[in-house]
């Protein structure tokens, strides 16, 4: 046997195709380093079984498929195949000449094992390669880290290609696996005993319970006769007092009936005092509205006579002020006469005065004529020249004196002319000031007769809105008594119902004492009866409640001692009989029968229907989990026909198809049962949130609605405020309006006459403007005839001085006189001027006299009429506020009415309020009537239902099970005797009769069992030993042999010295390590790892080819294990090799030359592309053929 070819596929740095062929002879593997040679060897390990990646130089098996280069990708599986032939049969199982191993990796981690392309598994490989010196632990493969091992420092490690070369494999293969055999059967043996121990606690137990229920079946079959024996007699009394009942019902029914009339009735009165309360206030809407109206006309009213009182106190005050002006003007005019009799005084001085100058200058007159005829001729001229200077020094003084008294007259005038301009201004500026404020006033007046306007638009959109609004008012009201009415109706249904919930009404007395007793805390872990634990839709109600029956009624409680705990309860307090279900022990299973569902009216299973917390789902399935509920009957009579009869079936309306065939039906009260009361409540709460939310709703609309009307009546409010307000403003402007008119009639004839006087001044200031212009020339002229006078008056003045003297002193004389006689003139001019001035301005204020008395007089006339108008307005408000105090009288006698009908009102509430009382003690008294009655047909019914549900028993096959009784106290008596025997056995498991006859058959089987297990075990402690002993003697032989042969070849290959091996305890040569001792020739012994490197490789080699020499192996795979040893050496080793190559194929990994020589073939190992390995193949042999070269020469 020999290996003939190794192909090799996506291995490491092989992704092509690769085959390489063997001979017989040594066939060498050469290339440089890192080129792939070693993952050959590789390949072959792997493609024997080694399942370690570290053995095989990578992390994770992965690593192992080619993993691609820069040029090409990576491989997705790897697989090698190793051919050899066996035309020896060393693989005793294999009859082909040659056997070919594949294994094949993917990425994805899985591994595939082929032999001769069979599918295998990884243990038919190794079973293959076992005891041949192959396989992943055999010793065919030495690779660079093999040599380590078997120098090892520890001589355990070195035991596995001892125990390999000594054959012993498959034994300890089969020794392994005997042992495994064994542990299982240990813990086989410990599971059948831990189930017998199980099984003898079980044993006696069940023993005693199969004697007690055998025991509760005597019981139980006299229990079946007495109860339905009474069950029946129940059921007659039932009916007796089911008449009764009716009886009572229906009276209690006609007086609720009447009672609900009265209420009707009362209803009514409430709605018709609650209509004239309305109406009422409709009423008093309206006189509230007409007595605003005319408190707004009395306040307009009373506005109206403010006015005229204001403008009669205007004009009084016009005429006051006027008064004022004539009294000022009169003490003026008195002041101008005063002035004009002293300046007529004054001009009759002057005049007396004048007379007397004119008297003594006429004189002098006649004296200066008199000189003068005296002086004579000589003397006449110089006289006449003189009486010339004489009279024009007097008209010059004249001038003079009569220019004196113009520029004061122009003064006088000149100042007066500027008072009246100043007046002017002023009057003026206060006649433009009031026309200003004349136009603001009336600017004003029109804003408030606009924004009057406006309001009373505003004012009649208010009113509009306000009885919008009054009207929403009312609506809500209205609405708000109905819904009020409504609640109160909802909530006493819904207090009597739940009170009657609340007191478990329609249970049966055993249910109401344990959950009274739960309450109180007397009981623990009582969940409740099942009717109060589920939900269900109105319209699946009465199927569910005629589903479920007397298991409405049934109590569930957490656990057996619960149950317990309350029939205990029960039987003190002889309190009846109750159903108890457990939590932790009833289980239920649904109808699993998926074709029910297609079939014509199929509305759904019963469980399903129902709606209850998931910790009560076993509970549930197990009372409703086999009932469906059809569609009506005809559609249950199909499904049941179809079905053979299997389960129950209920239909919408309460008919019953039983399981067998028998059908149950008749009329069903909709409003009778615990279901429907408990849809009845959730019903009317449902209504009672619903009106609940519309009063919310309603009453925030009312809140709004109130909200609104206030405001309304608020701004409607303070817009009659406004309105009034502007009114007054709009009045008081018109009479402002007034005022400001008369008073810039008076201020422009005030300035008219201002502007007549100041004209006549200017004329006059003009006249006497050019009189002394006039004046001022002549004194010039007089002043330049006196001048000449003068000039020819020097002339002849000379020798006359005594004349001269006496001329010049009368000349004074006459001059001082004519002077003063113009001064007088001028004075008694101006005063007379002055005089005429005075009486003309007097006249003028005599004519404005007139104009302010006529002025008086029309304010007079019109004072007098505003006050004849004002005693009209004010009658009008008398009448108006007599009309106001009559309407608000009207107000209070409304208001007096609507407290008396609200009285009444109040009073037949309370009557309602008594009544709905009385009618809900009515109703609650029919209630419980109805439920009494309800009770004891669902007593009726639980009975029946009980005769079914625990004997199949209807009511008209019972009477034939039952039995003649004394009577029915003693009937159960003897019942409840045996209930209490029944109760004394405890809860019995009837099941305990075949479950005992079961367990101690399995009881028996496993004693079997284990006598069996025990005798296996003994078999195989037997055969683990006889293989060991096998072992222990294979392995001391064989072990002999390798240590002779040891010896034999280190002395060969080492020119002499000695070897051995070792064992270290000879008593375990199974288990012990295993010492290496050689001595080099011309050392002392050594142990080996004193040695060098190269002497441990040698020694290696020595003891591999001394493992040849006792068990050859097929072929041997030597990966670089000469790259330690010298020239010399090597030379010996590839002889040795050449000596073995007739029984051993050998194939060499190699760098060394003696090697590559000693070979007969070359195989080549490149890597021309970077990660990729190539082969070259060269026959030495075939080439030496060829060239002639002889084996000598060789």
């Amino acid at each position: 046997m020999y290996l003939k070819a190794l192909e090799i596929q996506g291995f490491k740095s092989f992704p092509d195709k690769t085959v390489l062929n063997f001979g017989e002879d040594i066939t060498a593997i050469v290339g440089p380093n890192g080129s792939g040679k070693s993952n050959i060897s590789d390949a072959i390990r792997w493609v024997m079984g080694e399942q370690s990646s570290k053995s095989l130089r990578g992390a994770k098996m992965e690593d192992v498929i080619f993993g691609g280069t820069e040029t090409r990708n990576q491989m997705g599986f790897a697989q090698v195949t190793l051919v050899l032939d066996n035309t020896e049969h060393i693989f005793p199982s294999m009859e082909e000449t040659e056997v070919a191993v594949t294994r094949r990796y993917y990425r994805s981690g899985e591994s595939e094992y082929y032999i001769n392309k069979q599918s295998v598994r990884l243990r038919d490989v190794n079973e293959l390669f076992m005891d041949t010196g192959m396989g992943r632990e055999g010793y065919s493969i030495i690779g660079q880290g093999r040599i380590d091992e078997i120098l090892s420092q520890k001589s355990g490690d070195r035991r596995e290609i001892f125990e390999e070369a000594a054959g012993i494999s498959r034994f300890r293969y089969r020794k392994e696996e005997t042992e495994r055999k064994l542990e299982r059967t240990e813990e086989n043996l410990v599971r059948i005993n831990d189930k017998i121990a199980e099984l003898e606690l079980q044993v006696e137990p069940l023993r005693a319970q199969a004697e007690t229920a055998k025991q509760y079946l005597i019981y139980r079959d006299e229990l079946r006769l007495l109860e339905i024996s009474v069950w029946l007699e129940n059921l007659e009394t039932l009916k007796t007092n089911a008449i009764k009942l009716d009886t009572d019902l229906s009276l209690a029914r006609e007086e609720l009936k009447k009672a609900n009339a009265d209420l009707e009735a009362l209803y009514a009165a409430s709605e018709q005092f609650s209509a004239r309360i309305h109406e009422n206030d409709i009423a008093q809407e309206e006189k509230r509205a007409q007595l605003s109206e005319l408190d707004a006309q009395v306040k307009e009213q009373e506005s109206a006579v403010a006015v005229l009182q204001t403008g009669i106190a205007h004009n009084e005050e016009n005429i006051a002020r006027v008064e004022e002006e004539l009294r000022s003007q009169s003490d003026r005019v008195g002041s101008m006469d005063a002035q004009i009799t002293q300046q007529r005084a004054r001009i009759e001085e002057l005049e007396r005065s004048k007379n007397e100058v004119e008297t003594a200058l006429s004189e002098l007159l006649k004296q200066a004529e008199e000189l003068s005829r005296n002086a004579g001729e000589a003397a006449s001229e110089a006289e006449t020249l003189r009486g010339r200077e004489a009279l024009a020094l007097s008209a010059a003084a004249d001038s003079r004196a009569e220019g004196a008294a113009l520029r004061s007259t122009l003064s006088e005038m000149d100042e007066r002319e500027s008072a009246i301009a100043a007046e002017q201004e002023s009057g003026g500026a206060q006649l433009s000031d009031t026309r200003r404020s004349a136009a603001e006033n009336r600017r004003a007046l029109e804003t408030a007769q606009e924004e009057a306007d406006a309001i009373r638009n505003i004012i009649a959109g208010h009113t509009m809105k306000m009885q919008g609004r009054v009207e929403r008012e009312k609506e809500t009201g209205e609405k708000h008594v109905s819904l009020t009415m409504e609640m109160n109706n909802l909530d006493s249904r819904i207090r009597l119902l739940s009170e009657m919930e609340k007191e478990y009404e329609g249970f049966n007395k055993a249910v109401r004492t344990v959950m009274q007793a739960s309450e109180r805390k007397a009981l623990r872990g009582v969940r409740g009866p099942v009717a109060n634990l589920m939900k269900v839709d109105k319209k699946y109600a009465v199927a569910i409640e005629i589903a479920l029956g007397a298991g409405l009624q049934n109590i569930v409680v957490e656990r057996e001692e619960d149950a317990k705990s309350a029939i205990q309860l029960l039987k003190q307090r002889d309190g009846g009989r109750a159903t108890f279900l457990p939590l932790s022990s009833i289980r239920g299973e649904a109808l699993r029968d998926a074709r029910v569902q297609n079939e014509y009216g199929y509305v759904g299973l019963a469980s399903e229907l129902v709606e209850y917390d998931r910790e009560y789902d076993g509970i549930f399935k197990n009372l409703l989990g086999r009932t469906v509920v059809a569609q009506d009957l005809d559609a249950a009579i199909s499904i049941a026909n179809q079905f053979g009869h299997r389960f129950r079936i209920v239909t919408l309306d309460g008919q019953v198809l039983n399981a067998g065939g028998s059908m149950t039906g008749g009329s069903v009260s909709r409003s009778a049962g615990i279901l429907s009361r408990a849809n009845e409540i959730e019903r009317l709460q449902a209504q009672q949130k619903e009106a609940a939310a519309a009063l919310d709703k309603l009453r925030g609309e009312q809140k709004e609605a109130q909200r609104l009307l206030e405001q309304a009546n608020y701004d409607l409010t303070n817009a009659e405020t406004d309105l009034r307000t502007a009114e007054d403003a709009a009045l008081r402007l018109q009479g402002e309006e007034k005022q400001h008119h008369v008073l810039v009639q008076a201020l422009t004839d005030a300035i008219t006459g201002s502007q007549r006087e100041q004209e006549l001044l200017e004329r006059r200031i003009g006249a006497d403007s050019g009189r002394r212009a006039a004046l001022q020339k002549a004194v010039a002229d007089l002043q330049k005839a006196l001048e000449e006078a003068e000039q020819e008056l020097s002339v002849v003045s000379d020798g006359q001085s005594v004349a001269s003297e006496q001329s010049s002193r009368l000349s004074e004389r006459l001059t001082a006189l004519r002077m003063e006689a113009a001064r007088l003139e001028a004075e008694r001019a101006t005063a007379k001027s002055s005089a005429e001035q005075l009486r003309g301005l007097e006249h003028a204020m005599r004519g404005d006299r007139e104009q302010k008395l006529q002025l008086i007089d029309r304010y007079t006339q019109e004072a007098a009429e505003l006050e004849k108008t004002l005693q009209a307005e004010q009658d009008t408000l008398a009448g108006q506020d007599a009309a106001a105090q009559a309407r608000q009288e009207e107000l209070q006698a409304a208001l007096a009415e609507r407290a008396k009908v609200e009285a009444r009102k109040t009073a037949t509430e309370k009557e309602v309020q008594e009544k709905n009382r009385d009618i809900l003690n009515m109703e609650r008294e029919s209630a419980r009537l109805e439920s009494r009655k309800n009770a004891a047909e669902l007593e009726e019914k639980q009975i029946l239902d009980r005769l079914w549900d625990t004997y199949e028993l209807t009511r008209s096959s019972a009477p034939a099970a039952a039995a003649e009784l004394e009577s029915t106290a003693a009937g159960t008596k003897r019942a409840a005797e045996l209930r209490k025997k029944i109760s004394g056995l405890g809860t019995p498991n009837l099941g305990a009769i075949d479950e005992f006859a079961r367990v101690n058959e399995r009881y028996e089987y496993l004693c079997g069992q284990r006598d069996d297990v025990l005798t296996s075990k003994r078999d195989l402690e037997g055969i683990i030993g006889d293989i060991t002993g096998q072992m222990t003697d294979i392995f001391v032989t064989e072990f002999g042999r390798i240590n002779t042969y040891f010896g034999q070849t280190f002395t060969e290959m080492f020119g002499g010295g000695k070897a051995s091996l070792e064992l270290e305890d000879r008593s375990q040569p199974l288990t012990c390590g295993i010492e290496i001792r050689v001595q080099p020739p011309g050392k002392q012994l050594k142990t080996i790892t004193l040695l060098s490197g190269g002497e441990k490789a040698f020694v290696a080699i020595a003891l591999y080819f001394a493992i040849l020499k006792v068990r050859p192996t097929p072929f041997c795979m030597l990966d670089e294990i000469d790259a330690a040893l010298d020239d010399r050496n090597v030379e010996r080793f590839a002889g040795y090799l050449r000596g073995f190559s007739g029984k051993t194929q050998f194939i060499v990994i190699t760098h060394r030359r003696g090697t590559m020589e000693a070979a007969d073939v070359l195989y080549g190992v490149t890597m021309q592309e970077q990660g990729i390995s190539r082969i070259l193949h060269l026959d030495l042999n075939q080439m030496e053929h060829q060239l002639g070269i002889s084996e000598e020469i060789k």
